[in-house]
């Protein structure tokens, strides 16, 4: 019987089905299941043996063409303000930060820029030439899982920005990060939200939300809410925020589906010249009805009990 990567438990229905339409790196279906104990969507069999495979060169978080873009510099400019309010309050005198999945350190680069305390960053990733990039920007850089991560030193600040749902055991993932967190230090976590109008529209047709097969298990609020307790934390702020990158990749595959533009692993979904344009849209109207709907991304600041 599959088993929730959440939870642990077999009680679990067959959900969706789905396949590689960003990237193409395989050929392969896999299926995704609802636990009926937890709510959580989670890929089975878990394709743990591939990641050299699924995750390619080309992968967006390994791309440095993306600073170029419009649609980044204003990520980038919303982020800096929404970490700048958690970060200010912390009360350290220096701020050690981790970024997991961290790629080649753009992110850390830009929270530089936001409190002057940062002094010193650190990137876990599986990719070795990210990992010259990032050292270049004076990050230290640790090539490998999260799991086999070792460090004495404690952090007050670790970001899992759309990591925790790469993982096949997200529980200890968290276990793993409060054990590194300083008392008074904050974990901040994207992720995608399965409650949300674009998961329903696109449930069978590739939602951009599986990101299939990279994305192994998936949460709402609540479900979410349960495994954060069970890891010893808890949360300080939460909120929807826009999942424009979901729209997008949705109605790019179904468009690469219908031969209406051509997608391929040379030019995945994220390098299409449509993407950036269909981002902004999408950003924009999440914008507007984040305040009344529940958006297909959830911002979460946690700390320890």
């Amino acid at each position: 019987m599959p088993t929730c990567l959440a939870c642990g438990h077999t009680d679990a229905a067959r959900w969706a089905e789905a396949f590689d339409e960003e990237y193409y790196t395989t050929n392969d279906r896999f299926t995704y299941y609802h636990c009926n104990c937890c709510s959580a969507l989670f890929i089975d069999p878990v394709p743990r043996d591939c990641l050299n495979k699924i995750y390619p060169v080309n992968y967006y978080s390994f791309d440095e063409q993306i600073t170029n873009s419009l649609v980044f510099k204003v990520k980038d400019w919303l982020d800096q303000r929404f970490f700048k309010q958690f970060i200010s309050r912390l009360p350290h005198p220096q701020i050690n930060v981790l970024d997991i999945g961290g790629g080649t350190g753009l992110q850390l680069s830009s929270l530089k820029k936001v409190d002057h305390r940062i002094k010193r960053t650190t990137i876990v990733d599986i990719d070795e030439k990210a990992g010259e990039i990032a050292c270049q920007r004076g990050h230290k850089y640790f090539c490998g899982r999260f799991e086999n991560y070792v460090s004495d030193q404690v952090v007050e600040v670790i970001l899992m920005l759309n990591l925790i749902e790469h993982v096949h055991n997200p529980k200890e993932l968290l276990v793993k990060a409060r054990s590194l967190l300083s008392p008074q230090g904050i974990v901040i976590i994207k992720t995608p939200n399965t409650d949300s109008l674009d998961a329903r529209l696109f449930r069978h047709r590739n939602w951009g939300g599986y990101h299939c097969p990279r994305h192994w298990v998936l949460f709402n609020r609540e479900s979410f809410e349960g495994i954060v307790k069970k890891a010893g934390l808890k949360i300080r702020h939460f909120q929807y925020t826009q999942g424009a990158p979901f729209w997008t990749t949705s109605i790019l595959s179904a468009l690469s589906r219908n031969k209406c533009i051509r997608v391929s692993s040379e030019r995945p979904v994220p390098s299409h010249p449509l993407f950036s344009l269909l981002n902004v849209v999408f950003a924009c109207i999440d914008m507007l009805r984040g305040t009344i709907a529940k958006t297909s991304q959830m911002l979460v600041v946690l700390e320890r009990v």
